[in-house]
């Protein structure tokens, strides 16, 4: 029932955390989790049931981080204690000029979603590359449907205006 969601609830962790092995590590505790609390399951969504599991075992993961119990042999943080930005996360390959591009708009995207603040990215993420209803997003992160609402079109505003602002600072180099 869960594993069709596998890959939304891998994408989600690797845009919150920024780090492609920690997002492996994540999904794969969001996925014990919801095996052993099944019993718990009370239907709805299971999409957002597990994608709620994903975030609360970020937040775990980002606590540790911060507690610095757990540190990545590669220097996965930067100074300020942020995750690095990963630019290794796969992509599916048809020609090498098109696949070039593709990155590259990939890579552009990822860094503008990656400066957004946490609260706008998930929303952002969820919504718009999970193609969660405002509802299920509203379960996930136990934010009023409002409150989901509001922040979208202010995670939107903030994208579009980052985009626009990488966009003229590339046609003016």
């Amino acid at each position: 029932m869960m594993l069709p969601h596998l890959d939304a609830a891998h994408n989600l962790a690797r845009f919150l955390c920024r780090d492609a092995d920690a997002a492996e590590d994540i999904v794969q505790e969001a996925f014990l989790r919801a095996f052993r609390s099944f019993a718990d399951y009370r239907g709805g969504s299971p999409r957002a049931w597990i994608l709620t599991i994903v975030r609360n075992c970020h937040h775990s993961w980002w606590q540790e981080q911060k507690r610095g119990r757990t540190e990545p042999l590669d220097g996965g943080l930067t100074e300020e204690g942020e995750p690095k930005e990963r630019t290794d996360l796969p992509h599916e390959e048809t020609n090498p000029e098109s696949s070039l591009l593709e990155r590259d708009q990939a890579a552009e995207v990822r860094a503008v979603l990656g400066a957004l603040p946490e609260t706008f990215r998930e929303i952002l993420v969820l919504r718009e590359l999970e193609d969660l209803s405002y509802r299920e997003i509203s379960e996930v992160t136990t934010t009023p449907l409002g409150t989901v609402m509001s922040r979208l079109a202010r995670a939107r505003a903030l994208f579009a205006e980052a985009w626009k602002r990488r966009q003229a600072a590339r046609e003016a180099a």
